[in-house]
């Protein structure tokens, strides 16, 4: 390999020679299968060296230093780019000036604008400065995407982005609204005066690695990550290199915090279990149906929960019961506004969210824009082909949620066959992210529901509330980013609770679903949905008690 290596560069070298009626200028010479890359700069900058073999055979892209001398003595500028596919890219995204997360959002559509397809989002996180520590703690997260464009192209395009939002030269390691920089190319390593990849110093900087991290994992997927983690400074890859600084460990523990983008403000959710109190609007569900039809009753319903301990309300207007039927996207939003618009501006709600539960789009288009913090989709866009798309717009979190069928045809048994109920839900509800994902709706901005009741049997929900963290392992192998993600668990006086203790009646099954709430928390559920919510955040705080205790 590296003797048939040697032989190509010389044989280029003489081809050139041949061409120019002077000595060539400096070079960046890279040979990949899809391309090769002939770059003559300024006498400014010194030979810029690409390798697309790694460390290993990167002795042979290094000419003699007389070389070097002679090729920068000459001005002569040309970029000649032979390129026939697109190339895999990291790009990291930082930032601590003005609103971060609309910086964010407004860099990946420039991105998206300017030829670079964003295929995968990291978690969000706040981290704090580092060297310059007076300063406003920052934004990081990291996407993966595709481009044709060539390494310094690229380069050329994330300057020209950071520059349109509002970027200055300042002092180094300083605030910036934003911070743009390539983490990997293709199957190029790259050295020039204007671009290192991969960064000398990405492997001790915990702020870079966490979001890389969420995007790689351990998984390889094809040859190109592979390279990426071949370039790892240590044995392992790119996992062992986050876990030698310290690995999950860090999170809330050096300075950097994972977080959910919810509005103008970035949520913790790992802090606490955080208490949704169910407002059902609907006349038939099966716990609560008829109740709360009122906009008076609705709201006294509401300031009784928050007094109760509720963080978060869950507002629907179209029963998932099951055989519930469909209702017309009118009469659910004539049901759902009155009582969304009155909610949204009570005193009480000042630091409270509102979740919106439905699984149309034109509701959740009109929810959002009346005020609904976060769309909770029972359906995670299987029922509405543009529910990822409204979402995607609007930019509130997703709270997707598995289940086969839909309401009517849930229960029946064919869509009660599993192998091993939570790796197949964990599959089928990675799938439906997936899609959300690739409709433009980041990892960062989702959190998941492994749907008790929802096409499950007595012993489908059980095992999934005992062993939720089997379904995070089986999301991590497809995306560490998502199994990351806030989970969200609803067992709250469902009939499977009723079938088990012998209370046919659905109010009376909240002893029941105080245990099993306890046992998703300590599994670790971060998100309880809840009828009776003074019982259940007390059982919340207690089991956050336990956890704290055993950290």
């Amino acid at each position: 390999m590296a003797r048939l290596l040697s032989q190509t560069l010389i044989h280029t070298g003489r081809l050139l020679l041949r061409r120019f009626s002077e000595p060539p200028p400096a070079l960046i010479v890279a040979v990949s299968p899809s391309r090769v890359y002939f770059n003559r700069y300024h006498s400014s900058e010194s030979l810029s060296l690409v390798s697309p073999l790694g460390s290993r055979y990167s002795s042979l892209f290094n000419p003699p230093a007389l070389c070097k001398s002679a090729f920068s003595s000459l001005a002569t500028t040309t970029t000649v780019e032979v390129q026939s596919t697109e190339h895999e890219v990291v790009i990291a995204l930082g930032g601590n000036i003005g609103n971060r997360m609309n910086n964010f959002n407004e860099a990946l559509r420039l991105m998206k604008h300017n030829g670079i397809c964003v295929t995968r989002h990291s978690c969000l996180y706040e981290t704090a400065p580092v060297h310059v520590t007076d300063q406003p703690r920052f934004l990081n997260a990291a996407v993966r995407g595709v481009t044709k464009l060539g390494p310094h192209e690229l380069l050329s395009v994330l300057k020209t982005i950071e520059r349109d939002m509002g970027r200055k030269d300042g002092i180094r390691y300083g605030p910036r609204p934003l911070d743009l920089d390539i983490l990997f190319y293709g199957k190029l390593r790259i050295f020039s005066d204007k671009l290192t990849i991969p960064h000398e110093r990405l492997w001790e900087r915990s702020f870079v690695l966490a979001p890389l991290v969420d995007l790689l994992g351990s998984a390889v997927d094809n040859d190109t990550v592979a390279h990426w983690h071949s370039l790892a400074i240590h044995p392992g890859g790119i996992s062992q290199a986050w876990e030698r600084l310290g690995g999950e460990s860090l999170i809330g523990q050096d300075g950097i915090q994972r977080v959910l983008p919810i509005g103008d403000k970035l949520w913790d959710f790992t802090n606490k279990t955080h208490v949704m109190g169910i407002l059902n609007l609907t006349p038939d569900s099966f716990s609560d149906g008829g109740h709360f039809q009122s906009i008076d009753s609705a709201v006294s319903r509401v300031r009784s929960m928050i007094s109760e301990g509720a963080d978060i309300i869950d507002i629907g207007a179209q029963s998932t019961r099951p055989m519930a039927s469909r209702i017309s996207s009118q009469e659910e939003l004539d049901r759902l506004l009155p009582v969304l618009e009155a909610v949204r501006v009570m005193p009480e709600m000042e630091e409270k969210l509102i979740s919106v539960d439905t699984f149309n789009s034109e509701v959740a288009s009109e929810a959002i824009s009346n005020g609904a913090d976060i769309l909770n989709d029972v359906s995670a866009g299987s029922l509405d082909p543009d529910m990822h798309k409204v979402v995607a717009e609007s930019r509130v979190p997703y709270m997707a949620m598995h289940m086969r069928g839909d309401p009517c045809t849930m229960q029946n048994k064919e869509n009660l066959q599993y192998d091993d109920v939570c790796k197949d839900v964990a599959s089928e509800l990675y799938l439906r992210v997936r899609d959300a994902e690739l409709s433009g709706i980041p990892a960062w901005r989702v959190m998941i529901d492994p749907g008790i009741g929802f096409s499950k049997s007595v012993d489908h929900n059980l095992d999934i509330i005992m062993d939720l963290p089997k379904i995070r392992e089986e999301m991590a192998k497809r995306s560490i980013a998502v199994s990351h993600a806030p989970i969200l668990i609803g067992p709250s006086r469902k009939r499977f609770l009723g079938d088990i203790c012998g209370r046919p009646e659905a109010t009376d099954r909240d002893a029941a679903t105080v245990a099993s709430i306890t046992a998703g928390i300590l599994g670790g559920a971060n998100i309880i949905r809840v009828h009776n919510v003074r019982d259940n955040a007390d059982a919340a705080k207690v089991c956050d008690a336990m956890l704290r205790r055993r950290r």
